[in-house]
């Protein structure tokens, strides 16, 4: 009888082995690292000797965040109307979706029916003119009254109504070129312009109760309940850091609109008020947090 040994023997068992597990042990590695870099390096690049400073690189980095339609149009260009469910998604959700400021909530029967039974074009001129704390157009002047006469028909649909979304008005004809001035009247207004211009270079200054009327009328709707990211009137603490940056910063944003991380801020409130009267209601509502 002899004795067996359970012997555990390695894979290795010649030179030429040890020697190719050796190579192998540095070879693998490094593979895995060319391949990382080669990986890594196929990624967009950045800094010199890549593509980040070439002008389409550089305009679309300094592009303005609130660039997304708002500036830059082609006044002239034929412009394409919107769905009734477009404009919504876009100007009428913000309030409507929850209701806020006393709007009617999308798809609420009980809310929209008094509402429908004023008739659609009632229902249209409120939307399009504003009415107690809606503001015009929903707070988008640049909305034409078709666009949204189409959302106030989604909206009331949604609550049972059966209107239907008003199609675009056929093109008319171009008007007759008019006439040329005659060469006196022509030659008479240069002389005028400087008047004219003086008369602009020094505009009427407004009453003190013209900032209050214009924030009675269209800024309270969000100022007084901090909709859409807004600093609620008299809140010192939320209208701090923005009267930091001066009241000529505030004019702007409040005249040409604004969209910040918090929020977006109508043109104007979404009113046809001048430059001077909103600039009037930004000053009532400056004066208030202070």
């Amino acid at each position: 009888m002899s004795d067996s040994h359970d012997d555990h023997s390695s894979g290795i068992k010649t030179p030429k082995q040890l020697i190719a597990a050796v190579v192998a042990g540095f070879i693998v590695p490094i593979i895995g690292i060319v391949l990382l870099v080669q990986y890594v390096s196929n990624a967009d690049k950045v800094g010199d000797g890549s593509n980040a400073l070439t002008p389409q690189a550089i305009s679309a980095r300094i592009k303005p965040v609130a660039d997304e339609g708002f500036t830059f149009k082609d006044v002239n260009a034929v412009k394409v109307l919107q769905s009734g469910e477009a404009v919504y998604n876009a100007a009428c959700m913000a309030c409507h979706a929850a209701g806020v400021a006393g709007s009617p909530k999308t798809g609420d029967t009980a809310a929209w029916s008094a509402r429908i039974a004023q008739g659609y074009d009632t229902l249209v001129s409120h939307a399009v003119n504003g009415i107690r704390g809606m503001p015009a157009k929903g707070g988008n002047p640049d909305l034409d009254n078709i666009e949204v006469a189409r959302a106030v028909a989604y909206m009331a649909n949604k609550a049972g109504a059966t209107f239907k979304e008003p199609e675009a008005p056929a093109a008319s004809a171009a008007p007759a070129a008019a006439p040329a001035a005659p060469a006196p009247a022509a030659m008479a207004a240069p002389a005028a312009a400087p008047v004219a211009a003086a008369a602009a270079a020094e505009p009427a200054k407004l009453s003190a109760d013209a900032g209050k009327k214009l924030y009675d009328s269209a800024c309270m709707a969000c100022h007084t309940a901090g909709i859409a990211g807004a600093p609620k009137f008299g809140d010192k603490l939320a209208w701090a850091e923005r009267i930091k940056q001066g009241p000529a910063v505030l004019h702007e944003h409040a005249i040409k609109g604004y969209q910040g991380k918090a929020g977006v801020m109508p043109a104007k409130g979404g009113s046809t008020a001048s430059d001077d009267e909103v600039k009037a209601a930004v000053d009532y509502m400056i004066a208030a947090a202070k």
